[in-house]
């Protein structure tokens, strides 16, 4: 898909682009490529193209109307994918803008356990860029629909880095909202409401629509940001690492970011047995709650002297279909679902087995439209 979702939305309220066509061309990429992908577990043709019918009518009507209808779609026509068979229940807002939902993306099957990967209805779910790799997960498919160009936004949601690590592995934009800005149903409140996109200011697109906020616009640069390269205790590997610091240097070197050095280097207690904890029914939350606390006051004091903190989204690149083994995926990322705070992963360059990294950018509380402005500047400075 060439067109970005603000380009789409444009040419449909402006009547230079119909919405049927638009969603008839993402159908066909979609009945084209899945086979391979396995980004799907339903494909709704019929229901879509009904739907994209009824935005260009609504868009047709008298003249007199017209202005206010197409305030009223800012995303006029705009194919999205949502996450599981049951991502419609949270797709509302998109819909009432002028969304029109093409499919339901892959997840990890039942019962599997915590590896990062999906299951289409055409079997396992393939990275883009290595159909021997795994896209990440639990957003699988949606990341895969997305970096594919089958769709240029997918609905996700995070309950441990299950926007960020796909959005990093499949090489495109992963948001994870502030917890409790936006419903969840889950009761833990770990898992949060997100979006994988082809670009931040599609990204920006979503939130304002979810969240009713004004679209990000610029942010004062530089931006003052801390570099952690492991959070005080996880062991990435080098490669991806060095990847996302070779991004951080590149924004700096840009007027995008100011480094500078904590009074108090930053080292996070292992959120990991405490995120467990939480999500296993009969544990003590006692500890998690303690460490939750401790780990909050640390970032509380990072944020006294940032604006953001900076990560490699992932400790490792994409593992194979079989599993990553003991290593966690979600070491880099899960603290911010224990912890609440907004982050996103940007495309940071390709490691050596030709599949992408990730630069994680996470910030205080309620600080999505500063995640959103500093991924627009970052975007034509990183390259990735």
């Amino acid at each position: 898909m060439s067109l970005s979702a603000g380009e789409i939305a444009a040419g449909v309220r402006a009547r230079e682009l119909r919405a049927v066509d638009v969603i008839g061309a993402a159908l066909e990429r979609i009945e084209r490529a899945d086979p391979e992908l396995c980004a799907f577990v339903e494909v709704w043709r019929e229901d879509a193209l009904r739907r994209a019918g009824e935005v260009d009518a609504l868009l047709a009507g008298r003249a007199a109307d017209v202005p206010r209808k197409r305030e009223a779609l800012p995303l006029a026509g705009v194919p999205i994918a949502v996450k599981g068979r049951h991502g419609l229940r949270a797709a509302g807002p998109l819909l009432a803008a002028g969304c029109v939902a093409v499919g339901a993306t892959s997840v990890p099957g039942p019962g599997t356990p915590w590896r990062t990967w999906g299951l289409g209805a055409r079997g396992r779910t393939v990275n883009p860029w290595r159909a021997d790799r795994t896209p990440g997960g639990s957003s699988a498919g949606a990341a895969v629909a997305v970096a594919a160009g089958l769709v240029p936004l997918a609905t996700g949601s995070d309950g441990a880095g299950s926007v960020r690590i796909p959005a990093a592995w499949c090489g495109v934009t992963g948001l994870k909202t502030t917890a409790g800005r936006l419903p969840s149903a889950d009761g833990t409140g770990l898992a949060v409401p997100g979006v994988l996109a082809r670009s931040a200011s599609d990204a920006a697109s979503w939130w304002h629509v979810v969240s009713q906020e004004p679209v990000p616009t610029g942010t004062p640069l530089p931006v003052t940001a801390v570099w952690s390269p492991d959070l005080g205790f996880a062991e990435p590997d080098p490669e991806p690492v060095a990847l996302a610091r070779a991004a951080v240097e590149r924004l700096a070197a840009a007027g995008v970011l100011r480094l500078v050095r904590p009074r108090v280097p930053l080292r996070l207690a292992d959120p990991g047995p405490a995120w467990l904890a939480l999500r296993t029914p009969g544990a003590d939350p006692g500890g998690a709650h303690r460490v939750r606390a401790e780990n909050d006051r640390r970032l509380a004091g990072l944020f006294a002297e940032a604006e953001l903190l900076l990560t490699p989204t992932t400790p490792t690149p994409p593992h194979g279909h079989d599993g990553p083994g003991d290593r966690y995926s979600t070491s880099l990322t899960w603290a911010f679902n224990l912890s609440g705070h907004p982050a996103l992963s940007l495309p940071a360059g390709f490691g050596a087995d030709g599949c992408p990294a990730g630069l994680h950018l996470v910030a205080p509380h309620g600080r999505e439209a500063l995640l959103l402005a500093v991924a627009r500047e970052a975007e034509p400075r990183i390259g990735g």
